[in-house]
């Protein structure tokens, strides 16, 4: 189906600058050009526009980062890794301003015991990306030391990394069955529903379940202490 620019705004509630723009761009192909003046968009532009704001507001993803991405569109949506790059930096929970130390340097600055470290770094705990650390893994560091402190076992955080594993490979899983579904005009529905899964769907049950559990615990507590 075709459409005058003037519908494509009304349809995306994008201005006409902003398509014109992503179009100069390079984010969103020319418009099909019947005459001078006289052009024509179609269900791919809107669909790309979609993608486009959602990735600005969801991930703040940048114009390049997004034109890399939209180049890679018409791979498998499964296997090409590229297709991740705005994803990455969201699921490392690193923040783009986060200070990057060595081991030599993380173990200097924030005065980690480099016995202890190894033994996370062992027990997977720890996990620098790409052999660099931040104040993430201090702060884990930090919660294991209390735990020790206390001469508490901290086996909790051991079973969040293998149910974290399993979870993990579980949404590799997702990721690769959903290329199973893509067509033209579906691009971004498909990262859509992969991002609100990982980032609003598991936050939300996760919370809950633990909200839910801690609630029932609390309430048996009350119940028994009537009696």
């Amino acid at each position: 189906m075709e459409y005058k620019i003037s519908e494509v705004v009304a349809k995306t509630g994008i201005p006409k600058s902003t398509i014109l723009y992503y179009i100069k761009e390079g984010l969103l192909p020319q418009a099909k050009k019947l005459k001078s003046n006289v052009h024509r968009y179609n269900n791919e532009h809107i669909e790309l526009i979609e993608y486009i704001q959602y990735m600005k507001e969801e991930l703040g993803s940048t114009n390049e980062q997004i034109k890399f991405t939209l180049m890679q569109k018409n791979n498998s949506f499964s296997s090409s890794y590229s297709m991740l790059t705005p994803l990455m930096q969201t699921l490392s929970g690193i923040a783009p301003n986060a200070k990057y130390f060595s081991k030599e340097e993380f173990v200097e600055h924030y005065h980690i015991e480099k016995d202890l470290l190894d033994k996370l770094l062992r027990e997977g705990i720890i996990m620098p990306l790409q052999g660099k650390y931040t104040q993430k893994e201090a702060s884990i560091i930090h919660l294991v030391k209390m735990f020790l402190e206390e001469h508490a076992d901290y086996t909790v955080l051991k079973e969040y990394l293998e149910h974290a594993k399993k979870l993990a490979e579980l949404e590799c899983q997702m990721q690769r069955s959903l290329c199973n579904f893509k067509k033209e005009d579906n691009f971004s529905q498909l990262w859509k529903i992969m991002f609100e899964t990982l980032f609003t769907a598991k936050d939300y049950i996760f919370k809950r379940s633990t909200y839910t559990i801690f609630h029932k615990v609390l309430k048996d507590e009350i119940e028994i202490k009537k009696f």
